[in-house]
Order: structure tokens, then C-alpha cells, then sequence
């Protein structure tokens, strides 16, 4: 009975926040046109445009209406060669846009894995805390099932057991906002097989293995009860 009650809650707070993941804002066809400088280089993939501006002292970090970076734009539109271009001519990989997100957590939403190599390849760090849940772009792409980018941004160093402010970890996120289909399944098993404590509860004392039993998730669950052994 205290699992059925766990699980009404956590149907609740999924209405009020609609998944982890949503709060994205790419930029509008509005703001494409209008973007000139290094914002217009970024979202064009013009490599060159950026190397000139840069070298003419262009701010690399500027910001549009919605706090978005060239680099923030790149990876909105998958763009690793620009990516590349911008951190070497010295960018900042950490800075977040008015949602809180930075070029990597776009990218791991995204299931953008070329752009993430190159972020992470570029300097860019896997192990910042992003989105107004506080989680990880580790936590993000469990939620969505992105399970290559899982796998690159564990080898990146991403933090296994980070708890966002729903009191969630990865391996809890695919297990509760996934389908129980195959990519989040092979989410659980990257995270099992890395290290992920599969022992750590949600805020009604409910883990990982639990959630996928009462959600009938019997792949998912003969990984975790493996991993509790």
C-alpha cells in the first residue's frame, strides 16, 4: 500500500513538471534571422566567420534574448565543428542560458553524441549541475532514454549518483520516466555496469528495482536485482 501511495505521488509531481527534460528552448526562426556576429556564424556552421571574429575581438560569450551563447546556438543546432572552433578560440563550455542549461545537457537532450564528443573532447565538463531541477545531462538523457549519450557522458566522468531536486538519480529517472522499452533498459544497464548505487531511494524510500517491478519493467528489474547482489 505505501508503494501504491509512492507511485500516485510521483504521477503527481510528473503532471506538474512535465518530465525533466521539457524546459529546452531552442531558438525560434525569429531569433535566427535575427542574429548577427558570432550568434549568426554559430547557427550557419561558419567556421571561418568565427576564427575572423574572434581574432577581431568578437565576445565569444555574448548572450541573446534568452541568455543563449554562440556555443549554446551551436549545439542547439548540432553544429560540432563550430563547438570546436568556439572553445578553441576561447569560449566558456560552463556558462548556462536563461533555463539553466549548458552546451552539453543541449546536446545529451539533443541525442546529439557527435556534438557531445566534440564538447567533452573540447574541454567542455560533463559534471555540471544544470536545469532548474538541479540534476546532470547524465540524468537528463536517462530520462529520455538517449542511452549512447549515457554511455559518453559516463566515460566523460558524469557524476553516477547525483540526486536532482526531485529527489531523483539517473538510474531512478530511466527507470520511472521511461517507456521500460529497449534504449532505456540498455540506459539502466550503462549505469549499472559503471557503478550507479542502485540503492538509492526516491524521497518515499523507493528504489530503482522497486519502480520497475511495480511498472512491470522485468528487463530493468533483472538488471538491478543483479546489480544488488
Amino acid at each position: 500500500m505505501a508503494h501504491l501511495f509512492a507511485l500516485v505521488g510521483l504521477f503527481g509531481i510528473l503532471t506538474l513538471t512535465g518530465g525533466a527534460a521539457s524546459a529546452q528552448t531552442p531558438p525560434t526562426p525569429t531569433e535566427f534571422a535575427a542574429y548577427r556576429g558570432l550568434h549568426a556564424a554559430a547557427a550557419r556552421s561558419e567556421v571561418d566567420d568565427i576564427q575572423r571574429l574572434a581574432q577581431t575581438g568578437a565576445d565569444l560569450n555574448a548572450r541573446d534574448s534568452n541568455g543563449r551563447t554562440p556555443l549554446h546556438v551551436a549545439a542547439f543546432q548540432g553544429h560540432s565543428s563550430v563547438v570546436q572552433a568556439l572553445i578553441t578560440a576561447g569560449a566558456d563550455p560552463g556558462l548556462l542560458d536563461n533555463q539553466r542549461y549548458d552546451a552539453v545537457t543541449i546536446a545529451a537532450v539533443r541525442d546529439d553524441v557527435p556534438t557531445l564528443k566534440a564538447l567533452l573532447a573540447s574541454g567542455a565538463s560533463a559534471r555540471l549541475i544544470t536545469s532548474i531541477y538541479d540534476g546532470t545531462a547524465l540524468i537528463a538523457a536517462a530520462h529520455l532514454g538517449h542511452d549512447g549519450v549515457v554511455r559518453e557522458l559516463i566515460r566523460g566522468g558524469a557524476p553516477l549518483d547525483h540526486v536532482n531536486n526531485l529527489g531523483w538519480t539517473a538510474l531512478i529517472e530511466a527507470v520511472i520516466l521511461g517507456d521500460g522499452g529497449g534504449r532505456h533498459t540498455e540506459t539502466v544497464r550503462a549505469l549499472v555496469e559503471a557503478g550507479a548505487n542502485s540503492k538509492i531511494p526516491d524521497r518515499n524510500g523507493m528504489t530503482p528495482l522497486q519502480h520497475a517491478e511495480a511498472r512491470g519493467y522485468s528487463s530493468m528489474a533483472s538488471i538491478l536485482s543483479q546489480a544488488g547482489r
